[in-house]
Order: C-alpha cells, then sequence, then structure tokens
C-alpha cells in the first residue's frame, strides 16, 4: 500500500517537471518572434523617415529647378523674337535694325478691373462737364529706351500727345482704347520679357562701368536687342491698363484736382507697378496695380490739392473726421458737436476743434459774390490797418490843438509831459527814465507831473479838448 502511493507521488512529480519544461520551452520559442516583430517595426520605421527625408529633398530640388527654369524661360521668351540668322556682316552694321514681332493676341483679359472694360459713356458718367470739356494736353505714357540699337517708333501726332479744347477726355479714352486687354497669360508672358530686359539692361551698365569687363560686340548686341524686348513689353503692358487708371481716377474727382490731372498721376503708379510686378506670385496685374494706383493719386490729392499743404497722415485723420461725421449727421439728423465727434474718434474735443480749423479751405479774395457776381468778396471785408479819412483828420487836429495847449506850460514841464505820455514817438517813459533824462529822482518828476497836469486841467486849457474826447 505504502508502495502504491510512492509511486503515485513520483508520477505526479515527473508530470509537474514536464508541464515546466514545456512553459520554458514556449518562452524560449516565443522570445525570438517577439524580437523578430521590434526589429520589423523599427526597420518599418527608418524606412518612413528616409522617405520623408527624400520627399523634402526631391521638393526643395523640384523649387529651385523651377525657379531655374522660369529664368530660363524668361530669356528664351525674348530672344525667341529676334532675328538670329541674320549674317555677321549684318551686325555689325549699325542701320539695320532686329525685326521685333509682336504678339498676335488680343483675347480680352477677364482679370481687368470690370470698370476697365466699359464704354467711353458709361467711364465717364458722373464726371462734371466743366472738368470733361477743359482745354489741356493729354499725354499717353511713353518708355524710354537707353540703348543705340533702339528702333524708333512712328506714331501719328493724334496718337502721342491731343491737344484739344472740346473733350480731350473723350479722344484720350478712344486713343487708349485701340489697345486690347490682356490675358493671364500674356501678361505673364510680358512681365518675362520686362525681367530678361532689366537682366541685360544690368549686365550691359555692369560692363561699361570703371573695371568692369568689356563685352564681344555680338554679345553686347545680343543685349541690347534683349533689353528693347523688355522696353517694347514693359510699354504694352502700361498701354493695355491705361483704361484701369482712367476707371479708379474716376473715384476721385472733385477733391481739388482735375480729372485729366489725377489721370496722369495715376499713370505714374501704373508705371511703377509695371517696374515692380512679379508674376511669379501669381496674381492678377489689375490687382497688383491697382494698389499702385491708387497710391499716386491718393499722395498726388495730398500735396497738390490744397493751397497750403497738408501732411499726408494730417489728411488721413480730416478724412476719417470727415467720415464720422457724415455718419452721425445721419444717425442724430442734426449735426454733431466736436464732443460728440471726439467721443466716435477717441480724441479729446480740443483736438478735434484743431483738426476742424486746419482741414479749413482758404478762399479767394477775387471770390464773386452776389446773383450776379458783380462783386467780390474782397471788397466787404475790412482793413484794420487802412488809414479812415475822418479818423485820421480828426487825430490831426487833435495834434495841433494840443501842441498849441502845451505851449503855455514852462519848457522842462513841457518836455516831462511830453516823454511820460509819449506825445511825440508814441512811446510812454517811466518816472525812472525821465528822471535819468533831467538829472533828478523820480519822486522829482512825479511832483512836476503833477503839478503840470493840475494846470492842464484848469477850463481855459482842457475846455479846447473835451471836444476830442470819446463818449
Amino acid at each position: 500500500m505504502a508502495k502504491t502511493s510512492s509511486k503515485a507521488s513520483k508520477k505526479t512529480t515527473l508530470e509537474t517537471e514536464e508541464v515546466e519544461s514545456s512553459k520554458k520551452e514556449t518562452k524560449k520559442a516565443k522570445a525570438p518572434a517577439k524580437k523578430a516583430t521590434t526589429k520589423k517595426a523599427a526597420t518599418k520605421k527608418t524606412t518612413s523617415s528616409k522617405k520623408k527625408q527624400e520627399k523634402v529633398a526631391k521638393e526643395q530640388v523640384e523649387s529651385k529647378t523651377t525657379e531655374e527654369t522660369k529664368k530660363a524661360a524668361a530669356q528664351v521668351a525674348a530672344e525667341e523674337i529676334l532675328e538670329e540668322e541674320l549674317e555677321e556682316d549684318l551686325l555689325e552694321d549699325d542701320s539695320i535694325e532686329p525685326d521685333l514681332s509682336k504678339p498676335d493676341k488680343t483675347t480680352e483679359d477677364d482679370s481687368v478691373e470690370a470698370d476697365a472694360s466699359l464704354s467711353d459713356d458709361e467711364l465717364l458718367e458722373g464726371i462734371p462737364q466743366e472738368e470733361l470739356k477743359a482745354a489741356a494736353e493729354i499725354t499717353v505714357p511713353r518708355v524710354s529706351s537707353k540703348t543705340k540699337t533702339a528702333r524708333t517708333r512712328k506714331y501719328n501726332s493724334d496718337n502721342s500727345v491731343a491737344m484739344l479744347t472740346g473733350d480731350p477726355v473723350r479722344m484720350y479714352l478712344k486713343e487708349i482704347g485701340k489697345v486690347s486687354l490682356l490675358t493671364a497669360a500674356e501678361e505673364v508672358d510680358l512681365a518675362m520679357k520686362i525681367e530678361a530686359g532689366v537682366e541685360a539692361m544690368a549686365q550691359l551698365d555692369a560692363s561699361e562701368e570703371e573695371g568692369g569687363v568689356p563685352l564681344e560686340r555680338r554679345e553686347r548686341r545680343r543685349l541690347s536687342r534683349i533689353e528693347q524686348v523688355g522696353l517694347d513689353a514693359k510699354q504694352q503692358l502700361i498701354e493695355a491698363n491705361l483704361r484701369l487708371v482712367v476707371s479708379i481716377a474716376k473715384r476721385y474727382v472733385g477733391r481739388g484736382m482735375l480729372f485729366l490731372d489725377l489721370i496722369q498721376e495715376g499713370n505714374l503708379g501704373l508705371i511703377r507697378a509695371v517696374e515692380k510686378f512679379d508674376y511669379t506670385k501669381g496674381f492678377k496685374f489689375s490687382t497688383y496695380a491697382t494698389w499702385w494706383i491708387r497710391q499716386a493719386i491718393t499722395r498726388a490729392i495730398a500735396d497738390q490739392a490744397r493751397t497750403i499743404r497738408i501732411p499726408v497722415h494730417m489728411v488721413e485723420t480730416i478724412n476719417k473726421l470727415v467720415r464720422i461725421q457724415r455718419q452721425l449727421l445721419q444717425s442724430l439728423g442734426r449735426e454733431p458737436t466736436p464732443e460728440e465727434i471726439a467721443e466716435e474718434m477717441g480724441l479729446t474735443p480740443e483736438r478735434v476743434r484743431e483738426i476742424q480749423k486746419i482741414s479749413q479751405e482758404p478762399v479767394s479774395l477775387e471770390t464773386p459774390i452776389g446773383e450776379e457776381e458783380d462783386s467780390q468778396l474782397g471788397d466787404f471785408i475790412e482793413d484794420d490797418a487802412a488809414v479812415v479819412p475822418p479818423d485820421a483828420a480828426s487825430f490831426s487836429m487833435l495834434q495841433e490843438q494840443l501842441a498849441k495847449t502845451l505851449e503855455g506850460l514852462a519848457e522842462r514841464e513841457r518836455k516831462v509831459i511830453t516823454l511820460r505820455f509819449g506825445l511825440e514817438d508814441g512811446h510812454p517813459r517811466t518816472l525812472e527814465e525821465v528822471g535819468r533824462e533831467f538829472g533828478v529822482t523820480r519822486e522829482r518828476i512825479r511832483q512836476i507831473e503833477s503839478k503840470t497836469l493840475a494846470k492842464l486841467r484848469h477850463p481855459s486849457r482842457s475846455q479846447k479838448l473835451k471836444d476830442y474826447l470819446e463818449d
């Protein structure tokens, strides 16, 4: 019985050892598998990181390549329209000019402001007739060339300057209306040619400077022709957007400058926009140029519209005050007080009054007055410095009577009174000053003055002067 129990116990122990051994083998088998999984994940992470780095590097290379491609394309675009097949002997002849081809696309540009594509009548709607019919000289802006090989263009006299006395604005619109609006692609093409022309001009200028590397004759001619292509492109881009200037200038009529002056100032802003335009940004040219045109017009109004110039920052403050004053007038139904305007603007009432005083426009003394305008404003303004004949005659008679009255006094008394009251030069002296004149004390001068005035108050003398006293 005890033997059987011992065998059973031994059997159980063997089974337990087998189970533990089996568990250890299972753990050993799982450990390599887990290590393999971890290793696989780390490899996958490293691969992903490498792919990201490769992607970033690829984007940088593509960006750099795109930039270089654009520059190269600008150079090619300028050179494509040149006559590269001319013989060497022809190139050395200054009388031979390159035959520059022009773009043949005249598609209307939808990106230009809607106002710029309106008809002449719609574009001029709301402009006072006196401004439209004013005699003026209207000039279409031209781009000048610095190169010797620049082709001389021939324009009709009525295409460059219109000296008119009837309706110069309509004639100007008719002239600039001959140029078709540009598409976005044409704008980019012209901008690329302008860029190539600027680079060519820089190379030519560098070669002509002191210490610069001189260029070969053929290379110099090639750069000169590219420069001229850029200038032609600049001229075309300017002329295609002149109607945009008119549509913007129309909004500033009635602010102290003639409509034609506003157009010319806007044209200067347009030229500046053409020079600063960056086609790689992807913006429409009209969107970019609008800001430069507005800036040129508003600056001209601030500098030239007023007889007395006001700084630009003060002009902006005045415009803000006028705008707020108009809003308060609509909401309150009456003229707002300086206190109400100051509260709205965040200023003190004193500052508002000062701004209102600065904003006042000067008025000419020759302004016509009356229903028939047969009088001038200067005729009704009193001149305080002018001599009034009755007053002048009365003062002269008073001086004569006063002199006769003083003749009855002693010489010392007469001189003391004359100096004390400034009867000769209008400059009264103090007691001390008169005392120094006579070499006596101020108290002695006071006694002499008192005694002399008492004499003058006697009816025999004062009665003659009473008629000159004012009521």
